[in-house]
């Protein structure tokens, strides 16, 4: 045969007839499939006879028919006792309005005195705290400018010696005489109750930083031929170390340049007692007395 003549030809008819089995195979176990009769769809309906019904049984079969006429016997009730009833109804009804009104008002009268009683009680007591209060605020502000006052006063003590006026004249005084004065040395020590000698040192200093006391006492180096007191001023924090110094406050008798350096660095390396209710910064003096005849 002619269609068939060549090897190409014949390889095409073999390989077109294994494709359409496989493809008719493929459409015979996995087509599209039918059911027959088609699946319906809508609400099932429940089997019945009527319009209206009561029970769980299902019947299988239509019910017999009942007599609409037949009902259950009902008591007859005569007008005149429909009367007495009604009146009864509404005796009973006024007397309950009747009766919720009185309580209510007599709630209503009570209520109203109790509520400007209560109001009134409330008032007085806001009153008087805010009196309480506002007396309060007003002590704490005295006390408060009080303890201010106080600590100026203890820091210009330490840092001075006494209050000083703008001019630089001191105010005030101590001493066991009955005249005005501050009785004693500038070389002294502020702290010391004695009132007679020179007031002189051994260069070791005088420590004054309220109740805590110093754990080392550095000597500051003599370099140079000066002699003198000199003040500094110290800001110590609470774990008793000396953040800051200033050599040569006022008080000082001697600011060469060889004795303020050499204070300052003493001081510095001063170590104070530990105290955690001190304030970060508190502010003392050390004085250092530099003579020759040491």
């Amino acid at each position: 045969m002619s269609i068939i003549d060549t090897s190409h030809k014949r390889k095409s008819i073999i390989l077109t007839s294994i494709i359409m089995c496989f493809l008719f195979v493929i459409i015979f176990f996995f087509g599209l499939k039918y059911l027959d009769p088609p699946t319906e769809y809508g609400i099932a309906v429940n089997f019945g006879t009527s319009d209206v019904g009561m029970g769980n049984i299902q019947p299988k079969a239509p019910l017999k028919a009942t007599n609409p006429k037949v009902a259950e016997p009902q008591e007859k009730v005569t007008p005149q006792e429909e009367t007495t009833i009604e009146e009864t109804v509404t005796k009973t009804v006024e007397k309950i309005i009747e009766n919720t009104e009185d309580v209510a008002t007599q709630n209503n009268e009570e209520s109203i005195a109790i509520k400007k009683q209560e109001k009134a009680k409330i008032a007085e007591q806001k009153a008087i705290a805010e009196q309480k209060r506002l007396a309060k605020v007003k002590a704490d502000a005295i006390k408060k400018k009080q303890e201010e006052e106080a600590k100026k006063r203890s820091d210009l003590d330490a840092l001075m010696g006494g209050f000083n006026t703008g001019s630089g004249e001191a105010t005030g005084g101590e001493g066991d005489d009955n005249s005005p004065g501050d009785k004693g040395k500038i070389t002294g020590d502020i702290n010391a109750k004695g009132y007679t000698g020179n007031g002189g040192g051994n260069g070791t200093g005088n420590y004054n930083l309220g109740n805590r006391q110093p754990l080392n006492r550095p000597k500051p180096d003599y370099l140079c031929e000066e002699e003198g007191l000199v003040i500094v001023r110290i800001e110590v924090n609470n774990t008793g170390e000396v953040i800051r110094a200033i050599a040569g406050v006022k008080g000082s008798t001697n600011t060469a340049d060889c004795l303020l350096s050499q204070a300052k660095k003493a001081a510095l390396q001063t170590k104070w007692q530990a105290d955690s209710n001190a304030p970060q910064k508190q502010i003392g003096t050390i004085k250092y007395r530099f003579s020759l005849s040491q």
